[in-house]
């Protein structure tokens, strides 16, 4: 039976002749889908057979006369539907279909009639026969010839089955007739019935052939039309071409003469030219030759200076280290001494260096004063003697901002005395002071420049002046003073501050209810709403006043509470609480601020009020400088050279601090800009130390580096910056021998500094700075500055500017001026045209700009390279430039595939860049105007990686794909298609159509599909989007195979992991064909074989086999998605290590929670413990997870991760291509071993899309390896129950449902299977009863909606090999003392493989069996003592518990092992028929072995057994209490122990053989003693033939002691006679008893 899963199964069926009549319903609707299938291209068959009559059409349509019964024919006629057409070509094929069934049905019943009567003269003949056969046995009867006879009735006999037989056969060939005669008759009846659409259909066809015809004379007609006006145009084109040419060689005629006209006359002026620029370049090189033999020698000067400074500075490094060494070793003696007496060393040496570096900052704050002084009264003396020496022309200084005039400069000295006074300098300085005032003045500079700076000077002097004035107008004039009881009175009302804990730039305030009503917002405001200390001064006083108004809604207080802890040191409040303010009332706040520390300051002044908290912010910030540019880049334009043209740069400070500036083109070196003007340098090097050598080391090396090279700039910035920093180290450590020395320094700076200054000039001479070039700019004042350019050769000039200030937070301001000059009145707009990339052979556009500046028009002539005519032209080459505008050519570019040998200096080949300078001459210029054309050339070519696809043999039923190589040559992007396609061929990807980006290289794939057996050879053209065409040669040779699949493209369903698709193809051995392949027509068998890789999720069956001519094999291709091993070793070693890190993290956090626990609860000792256990616990080992390798499949870490994986499955599509390899033929018929030839022609090629999909259905039991289930080994008739989980992991409830198990197989489900909703789990339990020795396997398939999964079910049967250790028959466990006990232990040894379960059964315990049931009958016959039935079940205990035991009851056995059964013998009373019988049953109810157990107990040590039965073996299970009162007890005791021992001796011919007896004397081991017998007048008994041996004896305790009795009859003894005696035997133990022994003999004449 055959699964077809998620609808994926190919069935092919053979072709059947049986037709359906509903097709042919003439009403019947045509699908959409027919009609979609439908093409005209159906009927090119027929077509092409009608092509013939194109003649006849041809001469109907050149016939006019003839045209009349057409056209007539042609009027009735009506145009034919899509619809009517289809329908009329299926009636068509069905009627067609209707007819070949009738013929076939007329050939069967011709057949039948022959075969009839065949048969009819096949009977005929063989009655003759029969006739004569008995005509001739009636000759022989007659004559009696008995051989003849017998074979002649042999002959009618075989004759008479043979008619019969043929009799048989008539009579089916009538019926078969008549049944095909019946047929017929019927479809006979369905042609009848058709008749009407028969004629129907052959109107239509009539009709079809005629519009087919009209269409073909209109096609003819239409096609002569076509070709009459292509002949027309072609004539008319070769007029034109005749045309142009004739135009094209006038032109060419009148531009050879041109050409010749203008190069004698570019000639002329090309050796003027090349004289003029040789001049040129000569002076040129003059020039250059001069600047740089002064580069070298200002080089080797300061190479110079630098070794000096080297030598210099490792000098001073020497002594600094002296020095150093000498300082460290008197310290080292002076902290010995101080060790040596008892002084902390330590703490007096950092005491001491701290005193030192105090008094070092000391001297170096007075010399820096004392330098300021200096600098100051220097330009109070140059403002005096400067106004002095202008007097009139002196302008008033401007006015401050508070509309205040500038001081006087005698008030200005009175103020700088006044100023001097209060810094506490001695009469002596004062004077000194004094007088180097007056040299300064008297060597001061008289120029227009200095006085300039003179005057800003005095400005920035009386500025601070001015700026106090707004503040607290009056203060400073009147020169006010505080009363000593006023800062009483202010100091008593100042209360105690506290420190606020937030301080906020806004009034912050807190809300608070009052009654019923929440106060919220500000209480208070305050005017100005920030106390603002702007631009302050150490050691000045300023104060503000604070308005604060009540803007509550209720009467409020205000109360000071204190100031910020950072302003407590500068704020002073003043402030009288005024009591209640009603709405709107305010009251005044002074605030004095008195900084004594030049740093800026934020806080806030705090107050309470009845609404809560609020505060006013304050900040004092200090001057600064705010210093800007209006622009950092100036471009000058185009200008002509020789013009002169400035442009302004305003520097404008918006700070209150002044500051000195430069403008300069070095580019600032360290981090301190800082400028020093000349009076600042000079002061500097007279009065203050060195203070930043680092920052003038590191500009020497830098300016020297700078100085090396002109044209290599950019790079030595870069060195500057790799290498300031290690002259920055270096400079460090000799920072204090350098501050001793600072004029080698000063020197380095000013002539590295000047040199750098001219180069940069020199550099960009073009463009100058104005006058100004430095100085100091005050608070709030604007600058300009000018900058010239002046052009003097052609070409853009870039200048870099750097305005840097000598305040050390003022960064650079960069400022980058740019020009660019003009040679020549007359220009070219864009002197590089650019044409970009260009491919060869096509055309490119540009126009040619030219500029005019002149006032008049001129003649423009445009030249041309010789080298360059095949690819440029410029139109039009001569023109008129009008004055003041611009004149444009449009430049042609056109380059051939010779540009490289026409312009091989212009055009480089290997990087395809073309570059020409082009001239324009202007009339009455000597030099002409230079451009420049640049362009890249690049090749359009597409190429392919082969000239040539060979594709090889292809199959007619295959397609072959082979991969070619397109790269586009070019360097621009290209657009491709394949055009002209053979329709064998098909080109991918895109159907052949693409865009190449440039270089790049795309693989086409090239597929070609045979329609015939025989050799391809075609083109494949690919045109590119410049109509270029690209052939890439084809062959193929096409061969037809001899077997035939019936699909060669298996499409898979969506497949879920763990399910299984199955698909049926058909591989057919067909000959049809072989004719016009190359090969051989074979007759014979041909083998084939599939080769699937190993490994993969898809199975073929059969995959190899052998096919007849016209035979065809079923093949079943199974697709089974699963998951490979490699993906899940490692998703388990993944779990591993996430499991770890899991482990690992709840140890870390165990431990860290531990640590908590004992610092929480110890002290110091078990903190150290703590540390302990934190030190051990970051110390955590690193994670190692298993190799892959050691995961083994099928153990638990590996189902877990297959799980995981299958959880986490994402859908995958995998496609597969089979071979199936085609031998030509059978092996050699010597030798069927040897492998037949297998020819590639023959293979053929399935291919297979497999979509896998996560299966909703997974297995969550671990007992499951790979969707099997192994019960192992199981014995024989045992049951094995095991449970298997399933769960849900789809977001659909599933139906489970499940295939039927063989019901006489040993597999079994238990339990109904139900609907599972997602993520719930359901267990299914299977049970395994094995029947017989062998394995077992079966499959469970679990369905549900989407996907079946297939669980294995394996198991094997063993039978247990069980062995006891007593075979069978009577466990005897002799004679034991009654209520006493005694055991036997039976073993029993498992020698299977498995284990296997046994239980002991004894029969007097059995509910079941019906005890006694023979014995109660042999009672009631009366025979039971001479019957050989003997009761199974004897005598049994009084208590009602069984005599015999047995333990263990039931148990199991393992592999391998045994188990010992212990069986124990317990009667209560004495008795000699203790029976019963124990069974060992395996778990599979087989009996293992079935023993008799026998015992008997006495009441003494001594017991007799033998002799014959006298008694029922059954006995009452009540006591014998009461004792019978006939006889008396004396009478009892003697009758008490009988003893028959009957003796049957044998006569046999005349021989007689004694009877001989046994008994036993035993003795029962419950003492040491034993016991003794004896026989009493035994003298009888040895008269009448008896010999007893021994007569007495001795018996051991726990012995037997055999007595054999002997019988010999006597001479004379009469047969069946009894000889009968008795004799007392007497046994004496722990007490004595007396047996009477009986014995009985006779002579027994029967064989034994």
């Amino acid at each position: 039976m055959e699964q077809e899963d998620n609808d994926c199964e190919w069935d092919v069926g053979a072709d059947s002749c049986e037709v359906n009549t509903d097709d042919l319903n003439a009403n019947e609707d045509i699908d959409g889908k027919e009609e979609d299938d439908f093409k005209t291209d159906d009927f090119k068959d027929e077509e092409a057979e009608e092509l013939p009559d194109l003649e006849w059409l041809e001469e109907l349509s050149q016939d006019n006369d003839s045209d009349g019964d057409l056209v007539a024919e042609q009027a009735d006629v009506k145009e034919m539907t899509y619809v009517e057409t289809a329908r009329m070509f299926k009636l068509r094929r069905n009627l067609d279909q209707l007819d070949n069934f009738q013929r076939q049905r007329e050939c069967a019943l011709l057949k039948a009639r022959e075969d009839l009567n065949l048969l009819h003269q096949s009977i005929q003949s063989l009655q003759e026969q029969r006739d004569v056969l008995e005509h001739e046995i009636e000759r022989q009867e007659a004559a009696e010839n008995n051989a003849v006879l017998n074979r002649l009735r042999a002959q009618h006999k075989n004759l008479c089955s043979t008619l019969q037989r043929e009799e048989e056969m008539e009579a089916h060939t009538n019926n078969e007739l008549r049944h095909q005669e019946l047929e017929l008759s019927e479809v006979g009846l369905e042609v009848e019935k058709f008749s009407m659409l028969r004629q129907e259909v052959q109107e239509d066809e009539r009709v079809f052939k005629v519009l087919k015809a009209q269409k073909a004379v209109k096609r003819l007609q239409q096609e002569r039309k076509n070709n009459q006006t292509l002949q027309q145009k072609h004539v008319l084109l070769k007029k034109k071409q005749a045309d142009m040419l004739e135009k094209e060689e006038t032109l060419c005629r009148k531009k050879i003469e041109e050409v010749h006209t203008n190069h004698n006359i570019a000639a002329k002026h090309l050796k003027e030219t090349i004289r003029r620029i040789w001049q040129q370049e000569a002076v040129r090189e003059q020039q250059r030759k001069e600047a740089l033999e002064k580069r070298i020698q200002a080089v080797k000067h300061l190479k110079s200076n630098i070794e000096a400074n080297q030598e210099n500075l490792r000098v001073r490094q020497s002594r600094a280290k002296a020095k150093t060494l000498k300082k460290e070793c008197q310290q080292n003696r002076l902290k010995e001494s101080l060790q040596a007496q008892g002084f902390n060393s330590t703490k007096h040496m950092f005491q001491q260096k701290r005193e030192e570096e105090i008094k070092r900052k000391q001297e170096e704050f007075k010399e820096r004063q004392k330098a300021k002084r200096v600098e100051i009264v220097d330009k109070i003396l140059m403002e005096e003697q400067v106004l002095k020496s202008r007097k009139a022309q002196q302008a008033p200084l401007p006015k401050s901002r508070t509309g205040q005039t500038t001081l006087s400069p005698g008030r200005i000295r009175e103020k700088l005395l006044r100023y001097l006074d209060c810094t506490s300098q001695t009469g002596a300085e004062r004077e000194a002071t004094l007088r180097n005032i007056s040299v300064s003045s008297g060597s001061s500079l008289e120029s227009q420049y200095q006085e300039n700076i003179i005057q800003k000077g005095m400005l920035n002097l009386s500025l601070p002046d001015s700026l106090e004035e707004p503040e607290f107008c009056g203060l400073w004039d009147q020169n006010y003073k505080l009363p000593l009881n006023q800062k009483r009175v202010l100091a008593a009302t100042v209360l105690k501050q506290e420190k606020p804990t937030v301080a906020s730039p806004k009034l912050s305030i807190t809300s608070k209810k009052l009654g019923a009503k929440e106060l919220k917002g500000p209480s208070f405001s305050s005017k100005p709403e920030v106390i603002l200390f702007k631009d302050f001064e150490v050691g000045e006083t300023y104060k503000k006043k604070v308005i604060l108004t009540n803007i509550s809604y209720i009467t409020n207080h205000c109360k000071l509470l204190g100031v910020s802890a950072q302003l407590q040191d500068f704020i002073l409040i003043n402030f009288q609480p005024p009591g209640p303010l009603s709405t709107g009332m305010s009251c005044e706040m002074h605030v004095t601020f008195h900084p004594s520390l030049n740093e800026e300051v934020e806080g806030e002044v705090l107050f309470a009020s009845a609404a809560g908290r609020f505060s006013v912010p304050v900040r004092c910030t200090i001057k600064r400088c705010d210093l800007e540019v209006d622009s950092q880049f100036i471009d000058f334009g185009l200008h002509v050279v020789g013009q002169t043209i400035s442009r302004t740069i305003t520097l404008t400070n918006k700070g209150a601090l002044a500051t000195y500036f430069s403008l300069d083109t070095t580019m600032p070196i360290s981090e301190t800009h800082q400028v020093q003007m000349p009076s600042q340098l000079s002061a500097s090097t007279c009065q203050e130390t060195f203070t930043q050598p680092v920052t003038t080391i590191t500009t020497c090396d830098d300016l020297t580096k700078s100085s090396t090279s002109m044209a290599t700039r950019e790079p030595q910035k870069m060195d500057h910056v790799s290498d300031g920093s290690t002259v920055s180290q270096k400079c460090q450590q000799e920072s204090q021998l350098l501050a001793a020395d600072p004029r080698a320094t000063e020197t380095c700076v000013s002539s590295s500094m000047d040199a750098q200054i001219e180069e940069n000039m020199s550099d960009s001479c073009d463009i100058t700075i104005g006058n100004v070039r430095e100085g100091e700019i005050g608070p709030f004042e604007t600058v300009k500055l000018e900058l010239i350019f002046s052009p003097t050769v052609p070409g853009e000039v870039t200048l870099n500017l750097y305005m840097m200030f000598s305040d050390p937070t003022s960064n650079p301001i960069p400022i980058q001026v740019k020009g660019e000059g003009v040679g020549l009145p007359v220009w070219v707009v864009d002197p590089n045209i650019d044409l970009k990339i260009c491919m060869f052979d096509r055309l490119y556009q540009d126009v040619v700009t030219l500029q005019s500046s002149t006032s008049a028009a001129l003649k423009l002539t445009f030249n041309l390279c010789p080298e360059m005519r095949k690819h440029i032209d410029i139109l039009p080459r001569t023109g008129f430039l009008q004055a003041q505008s611009s004149f444009t050519a449009h430049l042609k570019f056109v380059p051939r595939q010779s540009l490289s040998q026409d312009a091989s200096k212009y055009f480089d080949s290997a990087t395809g860049v073309l570059e020409v300078p082009m001239t324009v001459q202007v009339a009455g210029q000597v030099h002409p105007v230079i451009y420049t054309i640049q362009a890249i050339v690049t090749s359009s070519d597409l190429k392919f990686d082969q000239l040539e696809v060979d594709f090889g043999y292809c199959s007619i039923y295959q397609s072959i794909k082979s991969s070619v190589r397109l790269t586009n040559m070019s360097l621009l992007p290209q657009e491709f298609g394949f055009v002209a396609i053979p329709e064998c061929v098909e080109v991918q990807p895109n159907d052949g159509f693409g865009t190449l980006l440039p270089q790049e290289t795309l693989e086409i794939d090239v597929i070609f599909s045979a329609s015939k057996a025989k050799e391809y050879r075609f083109h494949l053209s690919c045109k590119s989007g410049i109509n270029r065409v690209f052939p890439l040669a084809c062959r193929a040779m096409g061969v037809c195979p001899p077997l035939e699949l019936s699909h060669y493209l298996v499409q898979f369903g969506p497949t879920a992991v763990g399910d299984h698709s199955t698909a049926l193809l058909y591989l057919t051995y067909s000959q049809t064909g072989q004719k016009l392949s190359q090969q051989p027509v074979c007759a014979e068998g041909r083998l084939f074989s599939f080769t699937p890789s190993r490994g993969s999720s898809f199975k073929i069956s059969p995959a190899a086999g052998r096919l007849l001519p016209g035979e065809r094999c079923l093949v079943h291709v199974t697709f089974r998605p699963k998951l490979e091993d490699e993906d899940i070793k490692e998703e388990a070693e993944r779990l591993l290590l996430k499991a770890k890190q899991l482990t690992e993290e709840e140890k870390l956090f165990d431990d860290e929670t531990k640590k908590e626990s004992i610092v929480d609860g110890s002290k110091g000792r078990k903190l150290s413990k703590s540390s302990k256990l934190s030190d051990t616990s970051k110390t955590v080992s690193p994670i190692e997870t298993p190799p892959p390798d050691n995961i083994e499949a099928g153990s638990q870490k590996f189902e877990e991760a297959r799980t995981s994986l299958l959880h986490s499955f994402t859908p995958r599509y995998n496609e597969y291509t089979i071979s199936c390899f085609v031998s030509d033929g059978d092996p050699p018929a010597e030798d069927r071993q040897v492998q037949p030839t297998w020819s590639p022609l023959n293979t053929l090629y399935l291919k297979l899309q497999c979509p896998a999909i996560q299966p909703p259905l997974v297995v969550t039991s671990n007992n499951i390896r790979n969707y099997a289930l192994d019960f192992q080994q199981v014995a024989v008739g045992e049951r094995v129950i095991k449970k298997v989980g399933v769960q849900n992991i789809s977001e659909e409830s599933l139906e489970l449902r499940s295939s039927l198990l063989d019901i006489y197989g040993p597999f079994s489900l238990l339990n109904s299977l139900r609907v599972i909703t997602p993520g719930d789990n359901h267990v299914l339990v299977l049970a395994f009863c094995p029947t017989l020795e062998k394995r077992y396997c079966e499959t469970l398939e679990v369905r549900c909606q989407k996907m079946t999964l297939a669980l294995t079910l394996h198991g094997e049967g063993v039978f247990p090999a069980i062995t006891c250790s007593h075979s069978g028959g009577v466990l005897d466990f002799g004679c034991v003392l009654e209520k006493e006990s005694t055991s036997q232990v039976l073993k029993l040894q498992n020698s299977s493989d498995v284990a296997v379960g046994f239980k002991a059964l004894l029969y007097s315990l059995l509910p079941s069996e019906t005890q006694g049931a023979d014995e109660k009958v042999a009672l009631l016959l009366g025979g039971y003592t001479d019957s050989k039935i003997q009761p199974v079940v004897g005598t049994q205990n009084y208590n009602g518990l069984s005599v015999f035991g047995v333990v263990p009851v039931e148990g199991s056995i393992a592999a391998r092992q045994s188990q010992d059964m212990v069986v124990t013998f317990h009667p209560d009373h004495s008795s000699v028929n203790y029976s019963d019988r124990l069974t060992i049953e395996l778990a599979n109810k087989s009996k293992l072995c079935a023993l008799e157990l026998k015992g008997a107990a006495s009441s003494h040590n001594t017991y007799l057994q033998g002799g014959d039965p006298l008694t029922v073996p059954v006995e009452s299970l009540l006591p014998p209490l009461i004792t019978s009162p006939l006889y008396p007890a004396v009478q009892l005791a003697e009758m008490e122990n009988p003893v028959l021992v009957s003796l049957h001796a044998s006569y046999n011919m005349g021989a007689i053989r004694p009877a001989v007896r046994e008994l036993s004397v035993g003795c029962i081991r419950t003492s040491k003693k034993g016991s003794e017998f004896h026989w009493d007048n035994l003298a009888p008994l040895q008269q009448k033939g008896f010999t007893v041996e021994p007569s007495k004896g001795y018996v051991e305790a726990g012995n037997k002691r055999t007595i054999t009795i002997t019988w010999t009859p006597q001479s004379g003894h009469k047969p069946n006679e009894v000889v009968q005696m008795c004799v007392p035997l007497t046994v004496k133990g722990d007490e004595m008893k007396v047996y009477n022994v009986t014995f009985m003999a006779l002579v027994s004449t029967s064989v034994d």
